[in-house]
């Protein structure tokens, strides 16, 4: 390894960090005639170029190594490694073997082989090399959740074997792509196995798939219960796929939904070709599965946004359901999407992408009205004839019948679905919050109850507990506003776990059933039960809902978010998409103000909404009409980051502006902290991330200033 100083800082325009050329203080003398060691170097490609697992943003480059001969035949590129380097023993990939070095400094030894396991590929390298330049992160970050930890005593189970040589249902040879070719596609047959005959272009799409092709495609999927629910769908194209003789990556957002997929693959793909790919089965499961793909025991990885960067070899299909959930976004720097992934990973694989969902995002109607991606959309009498009746309480109609249907929280209409529902089977109630009484306030004044400790939010787990700080857990039990003397609480909002209660006492000989927070239910019978459930804790069905109630709908729609609008409509079409449809009884109500939102709900028109909403971002210049980052830190830090960066006049500043951040658990104090958003062209993104990227990097190195933390495109940052 050269001997620098590692604070030295990048220049401004430097090389990438592939081509950067190691400094040394011995700069312009001859090399040393040996490298520091008693071992005599590897016979052939001497050189190791290891990629440091250090979390140093200036650190974020490959840095050469001398290879013992001893450690020739276990140093391959993809093992892991661990090195020397500033005094220190840190872990690292090979990413590669050379057969001399760009640099004059003495190298260093390449410490040990932890493992001969190639764990990372060429082609997941790439992919985390392009991540971390679209989020301006390092590569480092990315890898540290696309690899998985080591499990020595998995590694035993592949011993001897070699990565890419198992008997998984893939072809050695990837087809050749005639996507571009006048050559014709065989008609696929209208079978009743096929769940894409009900949308226009579906079942060529699938046929696309079989013949090698990589289509790319927007799903806006209508059942979600029964033979046609959409894991049905995303299973009948995996199927496809690999038909074709090639791979797949499924990523979903959660457990419940992971679950749904691998059992609807197992009625259609071979045993063992799907694994499941997810932190939450632990270590050793996952990384069993991990190995499974990269040794070719599988060839479909399905799992969580982790999944996204499965080593699957001939790659033929990528598919991400419910891109809007923003469990589908990282929660650990670089903040990167699930869904752009997977869109780098077509582009450099040539292979095919799928985008289900029962509504439509504004990124995947940007992919659409772009021409990267074609609709699959049902006809509308097909829409009608698939889909449970909807109806407002908020409507002409209604409030005539119902003048007080405004104000109160479950209006007659929807009491009296509830009781009809109840007589054919279970009834879905949506709730906006887990809990009891999520926000309260002051009974007499109105204000919202604050801690006087931090100043957080107060809320209620129960009827007879005590209020408590939402930040810090802090009890008030002796709490009083500070605005008008009174010691008298009320509930701003109602939880899950009061509306459960409420509804219990409405019918008392009706099972009511929970399902929110940590006690998430998969599935309830089709016996009559009324289940309360958040947004994306809604059970399913085996015969679907015979009704269900969407409330607190002004609340969500009243949310302080860009996608307020957007997200509200996926909650409430991801509901309903789980009742019957009008031919059987299936009705959905919604308790919300006659907004266009609530029309397009009316409608079923998620096409619609996406291109309204995406039009609107246009014309206002936000996302995903434009790119953005969110740049926090001090403000003195704010100001000195953006004069480097020395952006383009088509960006756009907006800030820097004070942001007051939850505290720690127990801190009890707020953290003051400012911040700029920086809103630019996509063909200006090429230049600026990469400058944003080089500016952290930079701070980091010279270890002055304070430090500014950078979150590009992230779905809650308006």
């Amino acid at each position: 390894m050269g001997e620098h100083p590692p604070q030295r800082a990048p220049r401004e325009g430097h090389a990438p960090a592939e081509e950067a050329v190691q400094l040394s203080l011995l700069h312009g003398f001859s090399p040393p005639a040996a490298p520091v060691g008693k071992s005599q170097p590897a016979p052939e490609l001497p050189i190791a170029r290891v990629l440091l697992d250090s979390p140093l943003p200036h650190l974020d480059r490959p840095f050469d190594y001398l290879v013992p001969a001893e450690l020739s035949d276990a140093a391959a590129p993809g093992v892991r490694v661990k090195v020397r380097f500033g005094g220190q023993e840190l872990a690292g990939f090979l990413i590669e073997r050379l057969a001399s070095t760009d640099t004059t400094a003495r190298l260093v030894n390449l410490g040990k082989v932890v493992s001969p396991v190639p764990v990372l590929s060429p082609e997941v390298l790439g992919l985390a090399q392009s991540v971390a330049a679209r989020y301006a992160g390092s590569v480092h970050d990315v890898l540290r959740v696309a690899v998985p930890p080591r499990v020595a005593r998995v590694e035993k189970e592949f011993a001897g074997r070699v990565p890419g040589a198992g008997a998984g249902t893939g072809s050695p040879e990837k087809p050749a792509d005639r996507s571009g070719t006048s050559e014709a596609v065989p008609e696929p047959t209208q079978s009743e196995q096929n769940p894409f005959r009900r949308y226009a272009h579906g079942p060529r799409f699938l046929s696309h798939l079989a013949a090698g092709h990589s289509p790319r495609a927007v799903l806006s999927s209508l059942r979600g219960y029964g033979p046609d629910a959409w894991p049905r769908e995303i299973a009948a194209a995996v199927e496809a796929t690999v038909l074709s003789g090639r791979g797949a990556v499924v990523v979903v957002p959660d457990q419940k939904d992971l679950a749904r997929v691998m059992d609807a693959l197992q009625e259609r793909v071979p045993a063992d070709t799907a694994v499941r790919l997810t932190g939450e089965d632990g270590p050793t499961p996952r990384y069993r599965s991990f190995l499974q793909l990269l040794y070719g025991d599988a060839s479909v990885a399905v799992g969580t946004r982790s999944a996204a960067y499965a080593p699957v070899a001939n790659l033929g299909l990528v598919c991400i359901w419910d891109d809007a959930d923003d469990l589908h976004a990282e929660q650990r720097a670089p903040y990167q999407h699930a869904r752009d992934v997977l869109l780098l990973r077509a582009e450099a694989a040539g292979a095919g992408m799928l985008v289900a969902s029962h509504t439509r995002s504004t990124e995947a109607q940007r992919l659409i009205e772009s021409g990267w991606a074609a609709a699959l959309d049902a006809e509308r009498a097909l829409v009608r004839a698939s889909t449970a009746r909807v109806m407002s309480t908020a409507d002409t109609f209604n409030l005539e019948r119902d003048p007080l249907a405004a104000r109160a929280r479950i209006p007659h209409a929807a009491w009296k679905a509830a009781q009809d529902g109840l007589k054919r089977g279970p009834v879905l109630v949506q709730v906006a919050r887990t809990g009891f009484s999520p926000a309260l306030s002051c009974q007499d004044c109105r204000e919202p109850a604050r801690c006087r400790q931090c100043q957080g939010p107060l809320a209620q787990s129960g009827r007879n507990s005590p209020p408590a700080c939402r930040w810090c857990a802090r009890p008030e039990p002796r709490w009083h506003c500070p605005h008008c003397g009174s010691f008298r609480l009320r509930a701003s909002t109602a939880g899950a776990g009061r509306t459960a209660e409420e509804l219990g006492r409405a019918f008392p000989s009706v099972t009511v059933v929970s399902s929110a927070g940590d006690h998430i239910r998969a599935e309830v019978p089709d016996a009559p039960a009324l289940v309360v459930a958040t947004p994306g804790a809604e059970p399913v069905a085996p015969s679907g809902y015979a009704a269900a109630l969407l409330l607190d709908g002004t609340a969500m729609l009243s949310r302080q978010s860009l996608r307020a609008q957007e997200e509200t409509l996926r909650r409430w079409l991801t509901a309903a998409a789980l009742v019957r449809p009008a031919s059987d009884g299936g009705v959905v109500v919604v308790t919300a103000d006659d907004t266009a939102t609530v029309g397009h709900l009316l409608r079923w028109d998620p096409a619609g909404a996406a291109e309204r909403e995406l039009a609107l971002r246009r014309e206002l210049g936000l996302p995903p009409a434009v790119r953005y980052a969110e740049l926090t830190g001090s403000r003195d830090g704010l100001d000195s980051f953006v004069s480097r960066l020395g952006l383009p006049e088509s960006a756009r500043i907006v800030g820097p502006a004070p942001v007051e951040e939850p505290p720690a658990h127990g801190s009890g104090e707020t953290t003051p902290r400012w911040r700029t958003l920086c809103f630019f062209p996509y063909g200006d993104a090429n230049v600026i991330t990469p400058a944003m990227r080089s500016a952290k990097a930079a701070l980091s190195a010279r270890r002055t200033g304070d430090p500014v933390y950078i979150r590009v495109d992230a779905t809650d940052g308006l």
